[in-house]
């Protein structure tokens, strides 16, 4: 019995030193993963992987870090204006947190490049750029660490944000000074001024309705359009399917939108105005029935086509809509 005691204590403590021995080498190789991580990220805020290095440090465990990755196209052959876009958000995002007081290596910012990496790619079954993935220090990939970018834009304060909610860090967004804006609201109240000095002497047209209905109106068909909506999200201008190439200018979804769609549903609610006030002019003016008729004709043309237009868009946003006029 005292020898299989015996037996039994060396093979436990043999055990415990095979345990210890792993534990220490894990520890090695998470602090040299750790390591050269943080000599990457002192150089470029935005880590370049290719595949050896993705399957290395961020897929192979041990990891007790999260890694955000970009998967883009940035090669001039691939035409993808999107991701240059996207590209330089995530820079802006990837440096406020590298240049911040609460940078720590708890979160790591990297980019995979289609040409550098495609076997990334064909890896995770990724068929579209760009792509924002969270690979969490433990466990397997969820549905939330896909960042959701046809829904929420490529804005650096979106992204901040998706990047909170799986992570728990904070990302204050420090866009470097962008004097453009400044300059062209300067610009053009020189320009009002201007105007108002040369005519400081007949300033009747400040008080004329006309301006003020046509300044107004312009204000209300912008945001009606969805420019506010772009402001803030910032989506991309359309999307070219990597494996078609064709471009879609409308989003499919009622909950996104693309800058070219604002700028036609600009357009078709301009169209659908003008046609109205034709018609209202062509009932109220003074001018001989061959014009006004014109103008009655015109404009029922207009506000017919282009609210069929308004409506078959509709259809398509909002899966199920029942009602159409003149096309589907």
């Amino acid at each position: 019995a005292v020898r299989r005691c015996d037996k039994q204590w060396k093979h436990s403590l043999h055990l415990k030193i095979l345990c210890f021995r792993l534990f220490c080498t894990l520890q090695t190789l998470m602090s040299e993963k750790v390591t050269q991580m943080m000599e990457w990220a002192s150089k470029r805020s935005v880590i370049r992987l290719n595949g050896d290095k993705f399957r290395r440090f961020v897929k192979a465990p041990p990891r007790n870090f999260s890694v955000i990755i970009m998967f883009t196209a940035l090669q001039p052959q691939r035409q993808c204006a999107v991701c240059r876009q996207a590209d330089e958000e995530f820079m802006v995002l990837a440096n406020s947190w590298r240049y911040s007081s609460a940078f720590t290596n708890k979160v790591f910012f990297a980019s995979v490049d289609f040409d550098e990496g495609s076997d990334v790619f064909q890896m995770l079954g990724m068929n579209s750029a760009p792509t924002f993935l969270h690979f969490p220090p433990k466990g397997k990939l969820r549905k939330s660490d896909t960042y959701e970018l046809q829904v929420r834009g490529f804005a650096a304060e979106q992204l901040a944000r998706w990047v909170a909610d799986r992570t728990d860090v904070q990302i204050r967004v420090i866009r470097p000074p962008n004097y453009a804006g400044p300059l062209l609201l300067g610009f053009l109240l020189a320009v009002i001024g201007g105007l108002a000095y040369l005519r400081r002497h007949n300033l009747e047209f400040l008080f004329n309705r006309n301006v003020w209905a046509f300044s107004a109106l312009c204000f209300v068909l912008i945001m009606i359009s969805g420019q506010m909506w772009n402001h803030i999200r910032g989506p991309p201008y359309a999307h070219k399917n990597p494996n078609t190439g064709e471009i879609s200018y409308i989003h499919g979804s009622s909950q996104a939108q693309f800058v070219a769609e604002t700028h036609i549903i600009l357009f078709f609610n301009a169209a659908v105005t003008m046609g109205m006030v034709l018609l209202c002019e062509a009932a109220t003016s003074n001018l001989d029935t061959g014009k006004r008729k014109m103008m009655c004709v015109t404009g029922i043309g207009l506000l017919m086509l282009f609210f069929s237009w308004l409506l078959s868009i509709f259809r398509k946003k909002y899966q199920g809509y029942p009602y159409s006029f003149l096309m589907r």
